[in-house]
């Protein structure tokens, strides 16, 4: 649509706006019309329907009471005393008798039009007398059987109405009357036979829609039709008519489609004869003359919309002669060209434009201010005042809070620095909202998983109370984020900003309390006893240590330890850097001591890195004796075995061990423990072996693998990403990128396509 002119667009959204309203009121009023018209002519064509029932009826009806005339006069009581044929023929004047009654039944013939034939039957006689065959011997005459089965239907002294097909194949209703003992002693009955095609006159109906009728007795038989495959048929096998009738009233229509073309059904119950007439009409040719009515609806409609169209295009170019002008005279002041394309597009994106510069610029100012802010915290914190200090914190009390995250060497290990950096920012979005009004809060990043958050509170002093509250809820907040408990210290409150910097001292120190008391607590400052008190070393336990390490006695060696622990758990007062220094003096002592006796054990320790860094690193006491006596542990293994193919067997058997496991979520100091040596010295000796970082190897396994699987499956790549060892897509597709330089979904398509 860019593409388009705007006096063209605004013609063709004119110009929708008028069709769709006219084009449902088109519609609306055909269907309405439409309906209208199919109820009409249906109640039209029931009403014929039931004219022609009523023609019906009174013909029988006259028929059927003609023959109960004839059977009261006394016809048939000439031929009670012949029961047989050979007793009726024996005598010139019985014949006589019998002629006489074979006259008296052509004349009921000739009362009735369409009738075929009749007969009476004297009852246990062995002849009949008929109009078609004069007096015939039963065995010569057609099958009378179907009489009593007829008459077994008989209600009261009325004739039976009975469908069928004579033996010459004509198809007939017959009436069947039993002389009636009222009127006559003469046992017989009487059988008129009306042809079937005789009843389709009475339904004829002049209506060119006329697709056909039926007649159906009380049995669901089909008693008469122009079709003449389903004549004498049971509706029961005519899904049509079985569906229609089940359940009907006594009278009315139904539109159905029968093999593509649209009919209407009429139907009315015979209460005389207990039949039912149904019509058939054809739809189409019902409503010629409303489908002509509707098209010329439709071409009055279209002559309009033509119209229309001429008077929108006019009203379009004057609507839009303002827009025009205006992209004018911004391309005469910009000295740019009009771009083959609406002037409403070139509008919103000069708009758009206007809008992404001041969202840019305002971003930015912020952004700006923010780090203008943080800057000012930092110096404040180290005690320099570069701004005046109501601009970040207008009110006169303070507070800091240090929060540290507890086995942050862990939690980098598991992360890399995007994840964490989106840690940093989900906690910081959550500390701005932490306090209500009347209190101004910064929080700050200081590095290796620690951060400040300086609380400056304007309320009352019965309010400012809920503060350690708040910190538990960061501490909950926090653990959700990084998947890591932390430890916060709370320094004591303050008037003015000039003690921020003794606050975080407080605060710093608070923290490192967790060495004894342990990871995920919140602690208040200061106390009384921190940084008091005598220096406690265990001189003695060291000596014993080294004596141990000589003698390869590792569980003596982690008793010592333990040891050292009670103590310093023990002392009243012990700060932290005292337990730095006990086990730094330890970690250096026993060097020293592997040096100087020459023990091979010295260069594998130097494999481990800063381990003075690793001590320092460490939150709690039993982080401590955890790794001293992972440290002696693997002391006294290398001093146990040979030196030689060490590094290369252990090697091998890190990349196996990836090669296995590199599917699974892989914990690198677990690892270690499975492979019997330490983790920095694993960290080593991969290096050295593959010339990659442990976690750069195992994404390279993860990413080859991946890499088979996109050219040899048809697996999504979520569900590659699975199979690989990944926890999501997302994570999945950064690696991958990383070391394929492209995203998966490319990678398949430029591998296939080549």
């Amino acid at each position: 649509m860019k593409r388009f002119p705007m006096t063209l667009q605004l013609a063709l959204i004119l110009f929708i706006v008028m069709v769709i309203p006219a084009s449902i009121l088109t519609w609306y009023s055909g269907e309405q019309s439409l309906r209208d018209s199919e109820r009409q002519i249906a109640e039209s064509s029931l009403a014929e329907l039931v004219a022609g029932r009523r023609l019906n009826e009174n013909a029988l009806n006259n028929l059927a009471q003609d023959v109960v005339r004839l059977s009261a006069i006394g016809t048939f009581d000439r031929l009670r005393p012949f029961p047989t044929y050979d007793t009726l023929s024996g005598d010139y004047s019985r014949i006589s008798q019998a002629m006489a009654v074979m006259r008296e039944l052509t004349n009921l013939n000739h009362r009735a039009d369409g009738v075929y034939s009749s007969f009476f039957y004297l009852q246990d006689s062995d002849y009949v007398v008929s109009t078609d065959r004069s007096i015939a011997r039963l065995n010569r005459y057609e099958n009378l059987d179907w009489i009593q089965q007829a008459l077994d239907r008989q209600s009261g002294i009325a004739g039976v109405w009975v469908p069928r097909k004579l033996d010459s194949g004509v198809n007939v209703v017959s009436y069947v009357l039993p002389l009636n003992r009222l009127s006559t002693t003469t046992k017989g009955t009487i059988v008129i036979n009306i042809r079937e095609s005789q009843l389709g006159q009475y339904m004829y109906s002049s209506n060119e829609a006329s697709a056909g009728y039926a007649l159906i007795d009380h049995d669901g038989t089909v008693v008469s039709t122009p079709d003449k495959r389903i004549l004498l048929q049971h509706i029961a096998e005519l899904p049509i008519y079985s569906e229609l009738l089940k359940d009907a009233p006594a009278k009315g229509y139904a539109f159905r489609e029968v093999n593509g073309e649209r009919l209407l059904y009429t139907w009315s119950d015979s209460q005389l004869l207990g039949w039912t007439h149904v019509g058939i009409f054809s739809v189409q040719e019902l409503l010629t003359q409303t489908h002509a009515r509707q098209s010329g609806l439709v071409l009055l409609t279209a002559i309009i919309i033509f119209v229309g169209a001429f008077v929108t295009l006019l009203l379009a170019t004057w609507l839009s002669r303002p827009a025009r002008l205006l992209v004018r005279r911004l391309n005469e002041t910009s000295g740019t060209r009009l771009p083959r394309r609406n002037e409403f597009a070139y509008l919103e994106d000069a708009f758009l434009s206007m809008r992404d510069e001041e969202s840019r610029l305002h971003t930015l100012l912020q952004q700006r201010e923010r780090d203008a802010r943080s800057l000012a915290v930092q110096h404040l914190l180290r005690g320099e005042v570069t701004r005046p200090v109501e601009e970040i914190f207008p009110y006169a009390h303070f507070r800091v809070a240090a929060i540290s995250i507890d086995g942050y060497r862990q939690y980098i290990s598991k992360h890399n620095s995007e994840t964490r950096s989106y840690h940093r920012y989900l906690l910081s979005g959550y500390c701005d909202g932490l306090f209500g009004e009347s209190v101004s809060s910064h929080f700050l990043y200081q590095g290796d998983g620690y951060f400040v958050m300086v609380i400056n509170d304007g309320r009352e002093s019965g309010d400012r109370g809920d503060v350690p509250i708040r910190m538990r809820q960061l501490a909950t907040r926090a653990e959700e984020v990084f998947g890591h408990t932390v430890t916060i210290g709370l320094s004591r409150e303050q008037e003015g900003a000039a003690d921020i910097r003794d606050l975080a001292g407080e605060a710093s120190e608070a923290v490192k309390r967790r060495m004894i008391a342990g990871s995920g607590g919140i602690h208040f400052g200061p106390r009384e006893e921190d940084g008091s008190g005598k220096y406690l070393y265990p001189a003695h336990s060291e000596q014993r240590i080294l004596n141990f390490l000589d003698a390869e006695d590792l569980g003596s060696i982690d008793r010592e330890l333990d040891k050292i622990a009670c103590d310093i758990r023990a002392a009243d007062s012990i700060s932290y850097d005292n337990i730095l220094f006990i086990y730094n003096q330890l970690v250096g002592v026993t060097i020293k001591h592997l040096r100087e006796n020459d023990n091979h054990a010295a260069r594998i320790l130097a494999g481990r890195g800063s381990v003075y860094s690793t001590i320092s690193s460490l939150d709690t006491l039993d982080d401590l004796q955890a790794y001293l006596h992972e440290f002696y542990a693997e002391v006294v293994s290398a001093s146990s075995r040979p030196a030689s193919n060490e590094a290369s067997s252990h090697g091998e058997r890190i990349v196996a061990y990836l090669r296995e496991h590199y599917r699974e979520e892989v914990v690198f100091e677990e690892m270690a423990r499975e492979l019997g040596i330490s983790y920095s010295y694993m960290r080593k000796i991969a290096y050295e072996t593959i010339g990659l970082s442990l976690i750069d190897y195992l994404n390279k396994l993860r990413v080859e693998e991946a890499k088979r699987l996109l050219m040899t499956s048809d697996r999504t790549i979520t569900e590659i990403a699975a199979e690989v060892g990944y926890d999501n897509a997302r994570s999945f597709n950064r690696f991958f990128h990383k070391y394929e330089g492209m995203a998966p979904s490319s990678y398949k398509a430029k591998q296939r396509t080549s």
